[in-house]
């Protein structure tokens, strides 16, 4: 793995570290040694090397001065800092200057071998430790999908799965993606038999998780009890591997602590959204708040109108008048987000602020219809990284790291519903009135495969609203989306790859509702 890694080492002390190299070279390393940074510098414009061996303290050139030019000839060129001082403004600086790590006077060569190796062979170490630890892993799920697991094995199961696919992400091809792909696909198919056998029973309450109706009542509330200034940040159509991507990003700002909780069922904004703000289950709403409830499934837009009193209701039951009053928010694009920046940077003291970002909804439904965006996120890794490119340079992420200065402050961040790319056509059948979602439909006298989509005929014991007689749904289950028969293999290949919502799948059901404290 050693074999041709050319190291240049830059020390006025040169001399007297013969003993060193002598040592790295029969480890395979070829070290180029240099008294100074002027002739490091000249070396550095004339040949490649791995990586920088750096004296902080030299006469002349010192060792920062010497990292600074470094970095203008070589950007990417690992640079390992050799000081006299553990101090941390020194540290500080010279993280600053994207140093790559440190060695602290005295030198031994056991000390430096393993800080060459982990600079310069991490990935290659880790690459072939992958097949292993992934094999491990693989028989490990194996094992807990034959047991069957419960709805709290699931989440863990589902983590597991997310973390490998963040892992892949990293490090790039191994051979293991189509095996890994095939068991998340496995994994899909048991869920959503093991959903269709028990959601009844969550919806009585027999051994249920925490549903979307649950998450004001035992995750806000008590908060607001005690005496803390709540933001819930509500990111539609947020996935758990998306959050993972992008929660690295928040943790120098953040103490994060990850729960769970299951999207009711459809697993589509106008219920399990609706569900979140009242704490109501959509068949409740429909009945005691007719005026706020409006069944269009297929206009997300207009039908989530009322999160914010749905929200004031759902706490004055539950005995909070809070001072000042709960305030929401909806961002919808750039405008928004730069009129919350302004809000949030002046905002003294709030008891609740419930934000809803829209944004990764939008561009789940954008790229189903823009071909550019198909291109720039053709699959789940890709579409996981434009979710971490936007985050970076989001309104979102500056709003959070405003509210990660304030005291006494804690960020609820969750999502309603997440998404999953559906690959595997289903015939429907429905008459004209039934609505036109991919992955769920609403209307009269629906038809589908029962191996791949679950058929709710009497609506209200899945606490959804029945309205006229013969109302009905459907919901496709794993990775399915339906199409009509008529044009089958036309809208077969139209939609095929899209990103949807609305049925039964890990990626659909299970979504993080995430604790932030500042630090």
């Amino acid at each position: 793995m050693n074999e041709s890694r050319r190291i240049l080492w830059i020390d006025d002390e040169i001399e007297f570290l013969k003993p060193h190299i002598f040592f790295l070279k029969n480890k395979g390393y070829d070290i180029t040694p240099v008294s100074n940074g002027d002739d490091g510098l000249s070396l550095i414009k004339e040949q490649q090397y791995d990586a920088v061996l750096l004296d902080q303290i030299m006469p002349g050139r010192d060792g920062m001065n010497t990292l600074s030019l470094i970095r203008d000839l070589e950007p990417n060129l690992p640079v390992i800092m050799v000081t006299k001082s553990d101090e941390e403004e020194l540290m500080d600086e010279a993280i600053g200057n994207r140093i790559d790590d440190f060695l602290v006077k005295p030198l031994s060569p056991g000390r430096i071998l393993p800080i060459l190796k982990r600079v310069l062979d991490q990935d290659k170490i880790i690459e072939k430790k992958v097949p292993r630890n992934y094999t491990k892993e693989f028989n490990e799920i194996r094992m807990l999908k034959e047991i069957g697991p419960n709805w709290e094995e699931w989440i863990s199961l589902y983590l597991r799965l997310s973390e490998w696919d963040i892992e892949f992400d990293h490090i790039g091809k191994t051979g293991l993606e189509e095996t890994h792909i095939e068991q998340k696909k496995e994994c899909n198919a048991l869920f959503s038999n093991y959903v269709e056998q028990n959601y009844l029973d969550w919806l009585n309450g027999k051994n249920s998780p925490d549903l979307s109706v649950d998450v004001i009542s035992k995750h806000i509330v008590p908060l607001l009890n005690q005496g803390l200034q709540v933001y819930f940040i509500v990111v539609d159509c947020l996935r758990l591997d998306q959050w993972l991507t992008i929660e690295p990003l928040l943790l120098p700002y953040f103490q994060v602590t990850r729960n769970y909780y299951y999207s009711i069922l459809p697993s589509a904004t106008l219920y399990s959204r609706n569900a979140l703000f009242s704490g109501l289950f959509p068949k409740e709403i429909a009945e005691k708040y007719p005026k706020y409830w409006k069944e269009v499934p297929d206009d997300e837009t207009s039908t989530n109108k009322y999160e914010k009193k749905m929200l004031e209701i759902k706490l004055q039951q539950m005995g909070l008048n809070l001072s000042p009053p709960p305030r929401y928010f909806k961002i919808f694009d750039t405008r928004g987000g730069e009129e919350y920046i302004r809000h949030a940077s002046s905002a003294n003291r709030i008891s609740l602020a419930a934000v809803v970002v829209n944004f990764i909804d939008i561009l789940t439904h954008k790229r189903s219809q823009i071909d550019i965006l198909q291109q720039i996120s053709p699959d789940e890794s890709a579409f996981r990284s434009l979710t971490k490119s936007w985050f970076t340079h989001s309104a979102l992420f500056e709003i959070l790291k405003i509210i990660s200065r304030k005291k006494n402050t804690v960020v609820v961040l969750t999502s309603d519903h997440g998404s999953i790319l559906s690959n595997r056509a289903s015939k429907a059948f429905g008459n004209r009135d039934t609505s036109t979602s991919l992955r769920f439909k609403v209307g009269n006298n629906l038809g589908c495969d029962p191996d791949e989509a679950v058929h709710i005929t009497t609506p209200k014991d899945y606490r959804l609203p029945g309205g006229n007689i013969g109302k009905n749904y459907i919901l496709a289950k794993e990775d399915y989306y339906f199409v009509y028969p008529n044009q089958f293999h036309e809208y077969k290949r139209q939609f095929r790859g899209g990103f949807q919502h609305g049925g039964i799948s890990l990626e659909e059901m299970i979504l993080p509702c995430v604790f932030m404290k500042p630090r």
